[in-house]
């Protein structure tokens, strides 16, 4: 994906990963060109392109690339799991390589393809301290004093996860809206709902912090199998059925691994008319 300059002329990548949708920009070779309003107007369904999160590839002194997330409301994503293997698909196919390393708000990622076909994206260890969640006070991270005992992770980005009966029956747009801007989440928080199918197997439905419902996180579930473990029921390893399909957690030594489908859209050149609309 190549660019003949700057705006207006402005060329993308829309993909997804399990229907959790992006909007990639590549910015290698010139620096920076999203702003707030930028991701703002490009993240409108209806007089945009629309997006659940948007990435934005740079250069990068220590490591292969550099990421930045961005919410659809314009405001910083910090992290995003599927966003990750989205970007990791297209450069291991532009390259040929086995593998690729990104460093983002979150630290260095790496990706690689497996075997049959999916891409893997390391996300880190999860963040288990109070103060990095962060949350605005001191609590037990695995029964936070919210109605339905939900648990905190942080994964790059806050995570209130709820455990229920039936994942299905459960509203996010009801939900999440006030969990998001919960006190206790200082810089507002994505809002999980699991239940449990089977050995290792959960359904999970999600509110995104400045997005609204998706129809996966990657970071949502990342969040969601460590709290699964974490509270004693699940192992390390978890299948989580999303409302856009299925992705793979992994928690090992050297941080939680997820692997998931990922799918290149379209390609897109913004117009003159739609940039100068931009603030």
């Amino acid at each position: 994906m190549t660019d003949a300059g700057h705006s207006p002329g402005l060329t993308f990548r829309k993909m997804h990963g399990a229907g959790n949708d992006f909007v990639i920009i590549d910015s290698r070779g010139r620096g920076s060109v999203v702003t707030t309003g930028l991701a703002r107007a490009l993240g409108d369904r209806h007089r945009g392109v629309g997006f659940d999160q948007l990435a934005e590839i740079l250069d990068a002194a220590d490591a292969d690339y550099a990421l930045e997330f961005w919410n659809s409301d314009g405001s910083r994503a910090g992290a995003c799991g599927n966003a990750s293997r989205c970007v990791a698909d297209m450069i291991l196919r532009e390259t040929g390589a086995g593998q690729v390393c990104f460093v983002t708000e979150r630290g260095e990622l790496s990706a690689r393809r497996r075997v049959d076909g999916l891409v893997e994206v390391n996300m880190g260890d999860p963040i288990l301290d109070w103060r990095k969640v962060p949350l605005s006070h001191e609590v037990d991270l695995l029964h936070l004093p919210i109605a339905g005992d939900p648990a905190a992770i942080g994964m790059g980005n806050p995570h209130c996860v709820f455990f229920v009966e039936d994942a299905d029956a459960i509203d996010p747009a009801d939900e999440g809206p006030g969990i998001e801007r919960h006190p206790l989440f200082p810089q507002a928080t994505n809002v999980e709902f699991a239940s449990l199918l089977g050995p290792n197997h959960l359904r999970m439905r999600v509110w995104e912090r400045g997005t609204g419902i998706t129809l996966a996180c990657g970071s949502g579930a990342c969040a969601t199998a460590v709290a699964a473990h974490l509270r004693g029921l699940t192992g390390r390893r978890v299948v989580l059925d999303l409302d856009g399909g299925r992705l793979e957690i992994d928690w090992r030594d050297d941080g939680v691994w997820m692997a998931g489908p990922t799918a290149h859209v379209f390609d897109g050149r913004l117009t003159a008319e739609f940039m100068e609309q931009v603030e």
